[in-house]
C-alpha cells in the first residue's frame, strides 16, 4: 500500500502521463505564485523562528529561573555580618536549598554598570549583601522558611523573582502564540491567492480545456496538470525564501553574545531542521488549493 503510493507520489512529481505539457508555457500566474510563496516562506521563516525562540524563553524563565532566588542583609553596618552569618546558618540547614553563594562587591558593580555607568563609585553607595540561593521548588517549604528568617535574621529579605518572572513567562506563551497564529494565517493567504490564481489560470486557458475534453481527456488529467505546475511553482519559490530566512537568521546575534537583549531570536540545536518543514507545507497548501479551486472551475463548466 505504502509502496503504490510512493509510486504514485514519483510518477506524478516526474511528469510519468504527460500532464504537464496541456498548461500553456506562457501562463504567467506560474510565475506569480513563485514569488508569493518565496515571500510568504521567508516571513514563516521569521515567524518560526520567533515561536521557537519565545519557547525557549519561556522554558528558562519558567524552570532554569525560578530555581534561583536572592537574599539581601539590609541591616545596618555594626549588624550586617552578623545578620548575614545567621541567614546563611537558615539557608544551609534549611531542606530544598541546594546551594547558596555570597555576590561579592566586584560582582555587584559589574551588575549595575549597564544601569549606572562605569565610573559610579560603587562602594560609596550603601549596597546591600546579597546571597544567591539556589533551590529545589519541589521540596523547599517557602512559608517555614520565610519564617525562619524572619525570627533568626529580620534584615534579611528573600526574593524568589516571582513578582517578575511570572509576567514575563506569560508575555513569552503569548508571544509564542502570536508567532504560530502568524503562521497559521500565513498560509491561509497562501491558500487564499492559490485558489484564485488556479481559478483565473483555468478561466484563461478555457478553450484549450474544452478542447482536452472533446479529444477524451478527463477532468482529473486536467486537474493533474495544473495543480503540478503551481504546486512545483510554490514549492521552489518557498525553498528560496526559506533559504534567505535561514541565511538572514544564521547572521544575527546569538544569546551568548553580550548586549544582545532579544536572547537568541536565532535557531538552535534541533530548530535547524524546522525550516524544512516550510517548503513543505507550502507544497502541500498549494497542491490542496489548486486542486481544490481546479476542480470547482472545472464542476461549473460541466
Amino acid at each position: 500500500m505504502i509502496g503504490r503510493r510512493l509510486r504514485a507520489v514519483r510518477d506524478w512529481l516526474a511528469d510519468a502521463d504527460g500532464a504537464d505539457r496541456v498548461v500553456p508555457r506562457g501562463l504567467h500566474a506560474g510565475l506569480s505564485v513563485g514569488f508569493l510563496a518565496g515571500v510568504m516562506a521567508f516571513l514563516a521563516i521569521l515567524a518560526l523562528a520567533l515561536a521557537l525562540a519565545a519557547g525557549r524563553l519561556a522554558h528558562t524563565w519558567e524552570s532554569e529561573i525560578a530555581d534561583s532566588a536572592t537574599l539581601q542583609i539590609l541591616a545596618g553596618d555594626d549588624g550586617i555580618e552578623e545578620q548575614a552569618r545567621a541567614a546563611l546558618n537558615v539557608l544551609r540547614t534549611t531542606p530544598g536549598v541546594r546551594s547558596v553563594r555570597m555576590v561579592e562587591l566586584a560582582e555587584q558593580e559589574k551588575l549595575l554598570e549597564p544601569w549606572l555607568g562605569p565610573d559610579i563609585p560603587v562602594e560609596s553607595l550603601p549596597l546591600p549583601l546579597m546571597i544567591e540561593v539556589e533551590t529545589d521548588r519541589a521540596t523547599l517549604n517557602l512559608p517555614s522558611l520565610e519564617l525562619r528568617l524572619q525570627a533568626e535574621a529580620p534584615g534579611a529579605v528573600y526574593d524568589d523573582h516571582a513578582a517578575w518572572r511570572q509576567p514575563l513567562v506569560v508575555t513569552a506563551e503569548r508571544l509564542r502564540i502570536f508567532a504560530i497564529a502568524c503562521l497559521a494565517l500565513m498560509a491561509l493567504a497562501l491558500a487564499a491567492v492559490l485558489g484564485l490564481a488556479a481559478t483565473a489560470a483555468t478561466a484563461a486557458n478555457g478553450s484549450a480545456i474544452q478542447t482536452l475534453r472533446l479529444v477524451g481527456a478527463r477532468d482529473d488529467f486536467i486537474v493533474r496538470a495544473f495543480t503540478r505546475r503551481f504546486t512545483l511553482g510554490a514549492a521552489a519559490g518557498a525553498v528560496a525564501g526559506t533559504v534567505l530566512g535561514v541565511a538572514l537568521l544564521a547572521v544575527l546575534p546569538q544569546a551568548s553574545e553580550q548586549g544582545f537583549f532579544l536572547v537568541g531570536i536565532g535557531l538552535t540545536g534541533w530548530g535547524w531542521a524546522a525550516p524544512a518543514l516550510v517548503p513543505l507545507a507550502a507544497a502541500f497548501v498549494a497542491w490542496a488549493a489548486t486542486r481544490r479551486a481546479t476542480r470547482a472551475s472545472l464542476w461549473r463548466w460541466s
